[in-house]
């Protein structure tokens, strides 16, 4: 099998990041900035209430697809790390793929790592996956930490004219939680099971010591969300098409109630996952609205990205987009998600808060 160099020369692109806090290497942090997700691979289906994805069995460069497979990892799949370097473990694997960021913000301690994969004609690969980690490229690996593939497609009466459409559309996005034991930066190599090969991409990511954004356990700012009262009309606090009714001041209901607390702009993002992040939203407001209140907060100041950061989003310390927090009854936030996340942790996310 052949070789993937750790510190490969592969293409990045960040997947739902208004700025990029951690970086991949230094030559390229400063770059991400202006990387745009190119959608390439179809995947809503038809004109029925379920979701589904369209992919083909192959992507054009001949990756193997196997999207039922990618949502249900197996331990099996993948090498144990068994004392191995990241470099060894990079070396029983073939180049091919890359690695699409999703999540910039890292800690020490359990964090989430989310990233999208592209084959070497940028579409999208769907397979099963998982994470190794270490300080260098000759340090032993931790892992593999299983990475599922959660979709992002919801049914179709709660899709927006931002959701993923037959012709542009990102199906799912991999996500691992990994343990970052100390703060610095760390190498980071993801494995592929794709048919009968065993595709490697690498990344470098930037671990803080700790930061000020809330954080499970911590009670978050009491923020005072736009509404329609506050701002007159739909269109000035609200970029979907059409506008979504999740509006409510948070101030008035963090702590009385469970909330679901979305910072995203469907309209304004510079990746594609805003739109069908508030679907899904939307989507799961439908089945707990009664138990728990859903809040959609725009980004930019007018909906105008030279404007800068509305006050909500400076408050709960963010600088990318899109987050979700959730926070039960109590007031307490019992998950964050950063970047992309699909309807599977969206809903995790909910339940934990209630």
């Amino acid at each position: 099998m052949g070789q993937a160099p750790l510190l490969i020369a592969g293409r990045k692109r960040a997947l739902g990041i208004v700025r990029p806090v951690a970086r991949l290497r230094k030559r390229s942090a400063a770059a991400l900035v202006a990387i745009v997700v190119a959608v390439l691979v179809g995947a809503c289906g038809g004109d029925g209430d379920e979701p589904s994805a369209e992919i083909e069995p192959e992507t054009s460069s001949g990756v193997q697809q196997e999207p039922d497979a990618a949502a249900d990892p197996q331990p099996s799949e993948f090498p144990e790390a068994d004392g191995q370097t990241l470099q060894e473990l990079a070396d029983l694997s073939s180049p091919g793929i890359n690695f699409a960021p999703a999540t910039t913000h890292y800690t020490t301690g359990p964090s989430r790592m989310a990233f999208g994969l592209i084959d070497a004609n940028n579409e999208f690969v769907y397979a099963p996956s998982a994470v190794y980690i270490g300080r260098t490229p000759d340090d032993r690996a931790i892992g593999p930490y299983l990475a599922p593939a959660d979709s992002l497609i919801t049914e179709q009466r709660f899709r927006s004219q931002q959701a993923a459409t037959e012709e542009d559309a990102i199906a799912s996005i991999y996500s691992a939680e990994v343990d970052l034991p100390v703060s610095g930066q760390f190498a980071v190599l993801v494995l592929t099971r794709a048919g009968d090969e065993l595709y490697g991409t690498t990344a470098q990511i930037e671990v803080a010591a700790e930061d000020s954004i809330p954080a499970p356990g911590e009670r978050p700012p009491a923020v005072e969300t736009d509404t329609l009262e506050s701002a007159g009309q739909i269109e000035a606090i609200d970029t979907r098409e059409p506008p979504s009714d999740l509006h409510s001041n948070f101030a008035d209901v963090v702590g009385e109630r469970p909330v679901a607390l979305l910072f995203a702009t469907p309209a304004l993002c510079q990746s594609r996952v805003c739109g069908p992040v508030t679907d899904i939203a939307v989507q799961l407001e439908e089945e707990y609205g009664d138990r728990m209140e859903f809040i959609h907060q725009e980004v930019f100041v007018d909906n105008e990205v030279d404007k800068g950061l509305r006050d909500p989003l400076l408050d709960f310390g963010l600088e990318t987009e899109p987050w979700l927090f959730t926070v039960d009854g109590q007031g307490r936030v019992v998950a964050r998600l950063e970047g992309s996340f699909g309807l599977g942790e969206f809903e995790e996310a909910v339940q934990a808060a209630l």
